[in-house]
């Protein structure tokens, strides 16, 4: 069985990452002087010698980053991300301090070089190891086996999750609970009073307590039993229903208060990070976009009688209403604002069809985003009406007015736009809220302006005054 401290693996890993970066030093070197013909002011040996203290270094700021600590959930995107940053820190530093102690001969461009090679080089030697893993995974090997405690309702939802990801490589070894579960299909061990002797008989990797309320007294005997065997024990709570993705912990003198709903937007340099990208975005997209905005202004215009933009009120962040501008699609009506967006609407122009087809009728919100109501990333707003009508009968609806809605978003990517249900949409966006990053913003973007020209030619429009659709 596979054990958490995998000592050898683990500093095979951490020596071949020392060996990865001390030989891109004399790659750097070579490439800087050799192939570039710069002039050479400091020799080899000793871009070597302080290339030791930079291996070290760097190597420690993984380890701080995390990048060293075996767990399977953490995905190789998220390891990249700590690559990335902690040699980026570790460049920085060493910058800085060759900047103060006047250190004028050692080559500023090598050591670029020497980081964009090294850091390149472990990424692709981590990719390589983790594709590497869920390959013999796949296939049965390199398996982490779990005892299961518990039959209810979370034990069920954590078997679904290793089963749909078998890269995982979990292996359930069977279950303990109060009485034997129907349609598990892995073996039932007993009672809590089995657990003693299944943990010293079975041996299991790790044990998972997933045991519903009724029970929750149960639990200072698991934690007995795991910790006289010995073996990591990982509890499911009850309410994971109502708790964030990354749950944060403040303390209250020695007392652990669980924060429900604290998002990374909460912080305000990451607030400051995406707003100043907000604003760039859409000074630069308004500036290149203009002719093209010009363009539908006048096609409107001609299209129907009526004004360019139509205005609604959404719901925004903190849930505070505000005017949405988008360019005129629809000939002017006096629709309610109650209806639920459609495939087809007769009220709906040639031209205007065109601009939902390439969606260039939500240009206008960047204007929206310019005056902070809006977001160019972020859930979809939507009108008053249906705000009080979701709140009631969807769960966590409210969580999307805790960030600026935007242009686009995370639900809007995976197809849910317009007339699709909005369960799943909300679980999109609550996903995206609870996961913000600044790389995942420039990826919603970057598959908007992609994906957006193989829409579906039948948009779909509302009949909400005019002109609403939701998506």
């Amino acid at each position: 069985m596979i054990r958490e401290n995998q000592t050898f693996l683990n500093r095979l890993n951490v020596l071949s990452d020392a060996a990865l970066i001390y030989l891109m030093i004399p790659v750097a070197y070579w490439l800087r002087f050799r192939v570039l013909h710069g002039v050479e002011t400091v020799t080899l040996a000793s871009y070597l010698r302080i290339g030791v203290i930079i291996m070290l270094i760097e190597l420690f700021a993984y380890a701080v980053r995390g990048v060293y600590q075996t767990t399977r959930v953490v995905r190789i995107r998220t390891e990249v991300t700590r690559l990335l940053e902690a040699s980026a820190v570790v460049a920085l530093l060493l910058m800085a301090y060759l900047f103060l102690d006047h250190e004028e001969h050692y080559s500023r461009l090598l050591l670029a070089i020497f980081f964009v090679l090294s850091t390149g080089v472990v990424v692709c030697k981590h990719a390589v190891v983790r594709k590497s893993l869920r390959a013999l995974r796949r296939r049965g090997r390199n398996l982490k086996h779990v005892l299961l405690i518990g039959e209810g309702k979370s034990a069920r939802r954590y078997l679904d999750t290793i089963r749909k990801d078998q890269e995982l490589g979990y292996h359930v070894l069977g279950y303990i609970a109060r009485r034997q579960g129907d349609g598990l299909s892995i073996p039932y061990f007993g009672g809590y009073e089995a657990l003693k002797n299944v943990l010293e008989r079975k041996r299991p990797d790790e044990v998972i307590s997933a045991i519903e309320r009724d029970d929750f007294d149960q639990t200072p005997h698991i934690i007995a039993c795991c910790e006289k065997v010995g073996v990591k024990l990982s509890i499911i709570p009850f309410y994971i229903d109502y708790m964030p993705a990354h749950p944060q912990f403040d303390d209250l003198n020695g007392i652990p208060l669980l924060n429900i709903r604290r998002i990374p937007l909460d912080n305000y340099g990451s607030a400051i990070i995406k707003r100043t990208v907000d604003i760039v975005g859409a000074l630069v997209m308004l500036l290149v976009l203009s002719p093209l905005m010009l363009v539908c202004a006048v096609g409107v215009k001609l299209s129907s009688p009526g004004p360019v933009l139509f205005r609604q009120e959404r719901i925004g962040k903190d849930k505070k209403p505000f005017t949405m501008y988008k360019f005129r699609s629809l000939v002017v009506n006096t629709a309610s604002e109650t209806a639920w967006s459609q495939k087809a609407d007769e009220r709906r122009t040639d031209f205007g069809a065109w601009m939902r087809r390439c969606s260039v009728d939500e240009l206008p919100q960047l204007f929206n985003v310019l005056c902070g109501e809006m977001s160019l990333v972020g859930p979809r707003p939507e009108i008053p009406y249906f705000v009080n009508r979701f709140k009631e009968n969807i769960p966590l609806y409210m969580v999307r007015h805790q960030v600026r809605p935007g242009i686009t978003g995370w639900a809007q990517i995976h197809g849910y736009r317009g007339d699709t249900p909005i369960k799943e949409r909300v679980e999109h966006d609550i996903w995206y809220i609870e996961n913000w990053s600044l790389w995942l913003d420039i990826r919603i973007l970057l598959d908007t302006i992609f994906r957006r020209r193989f829409l579906n030619d039948e948009e779909p429009v509302s009949k909400a005054s005019g002109d609403a659709h939701t998506a």
